[in-house]
């Protein structure tokens, strides 16, 4: 989820769940919950403290789908973030949250989320899933919820008052609403695309044209986009801008806002490629409509600095990614086979409604 111009109440809020995440684990020894993650994606661990439960799954989907969450009831988490967009929002600012005001950032698309283990939101600035939902939850200009009245909203539904007592011991809480948000959103696995069925040698083959791109990605993009998740999970200045503005808390200086490292001003964390040609517009602000204009924006219009990230000077020496036209449409091709169908028909990820 994205987030702008929120309260500094979620950081406060974010420290609260990390403090008593050990007090507030699941009640149900089997209830365990089974992820199924094919065999070429990377290993994963279990959250310790809020590990998967059949019960907060259940839980955590019901609440990604209700727009109670909202202080206007009527924006759900999946309002800006759809299943059939790769729960991404298809537009470049979103203005639908309880202020009617553009956000700042764009809404990233949600998947793989159970590897995001260096941070959240473009600049790294949540920890975790459980903390980064405070950000959209209470920013006035996103779903602009007062979490006292949530509660009291949440322990009016029967369904709730159930579901809640039985995934957590002390039933309905703001920290458990976020604590079972994020044990649904790491079951939002995406590994079922042509390309992992090619990987897994399940009876597909990529044609001249997509072996081609994939074989220029793996030359020209990896060093960023890496392994399995197409995502090293990490922060780079990709070349968008010279100037880095302080504006609206320095949310366009990118993990400096964070980090406070001047090598890190203008960097902002690697979107995974999986799907990316269902999560347009593209950027930290939705600056590229297409993905020709993300493709000549690496080839032919990266802007120096002294933060660029060192990998994209790969033109000897120079500064910019070579391709051809040729190039550039095979290298679509083969993004076209990171399209995960089965992901965004998943029913076990629609609205429960």
């Amino acid at each position: 989820m994205s987030k702008a111009k929120a309260p500094m109440l979620w950081l406060a809020l974010a420290l609260a769940v990390s403090s008593c995440k050990k007090e507030e684990t699941a009640l149900i020894a089997d209830d365990h919950f089974l992820l199924n993650v094919p065999n070429n994606m990377p290993a994963w661990v279990d959250d310790i403290e809020n590990p998967l439960t059949t019960t907060g799954v259940k839980l955590g989907r019901l609440l990604f789908y209700d727009k109670r969450l909202s202080g206007n009831n009527q924006i759900s988490c999946a309002s800006c973030h759809q299943q059939d967009l790769a729960f991404s929002d298809g537009v470049a600012l979103n203005n639908i949250g309880v202020s009617k005001q553009p956000l700042h950032r764009h809404a990233p698309a949600l998947f793989n989320l159970l590897w995001a283990n260096n941070g959240l939101f473009w600049d790294g600035g949540s920890t975790n899933l459980e903390s980064q939902a405070f950000g959209p939850l209470t920013a006035f200009d996103e779903m602009g919820q007062d979490l006292n009245a949530l509660e009291v909203e949440l322990k009016a539904v029967p369904e709730y008052r159930t579901l809640f007592e039985q995934a957590f011991k002390n039933g309905i809480t703001s920290a458990n609403v976020v604590k079972a948000l994020a044990q649904f959103q790491r079951t939002l696995i995406s590994a079922n695309s042509r390309y992992d069925k090619y990987k897994r040698k399940e009876g597909v083959v990529l044609n001249a044209h997509e072996m081609a791109g994939l074989a220029l990605v793996e030359q020209k993009c990896k060093s960023c986009h890496a392994g399995e998740l197409f995502t090293d999970n990490a922060y780079h200045n990709n070349g968008l801008d010279q100037s880095f503005s302080n504006e609206h808390e320095g949310i366009h200086q990118g993990r400096f806002r964070v980090s406070y490292q001047a090598a890190d001003l203008g960097a902002f964390k690697t979107p995974s490629l999986r799907n990316v040609m269902l999560s347009a517009p593209y950027m930290h602000d939705g600056r590229f409509k297409n993905i020709d204009q993300v493709l000549d924006h690496y080839s032919e219009e990266l802007k120096p600095s002294a933060t660029v990230d060192k990998a994209l000077f790969q033109n000897n020496g120079q500064l910019g990614i070579p391709l051809s036209l040729a190039e550039k449409n095979a290298v679509k091709a083969f993004l076209t086979t990171l399209t995960d169908e089965e992901f965004i028909h998943n029913k076990n990820f629609s609205n429960p409604y």
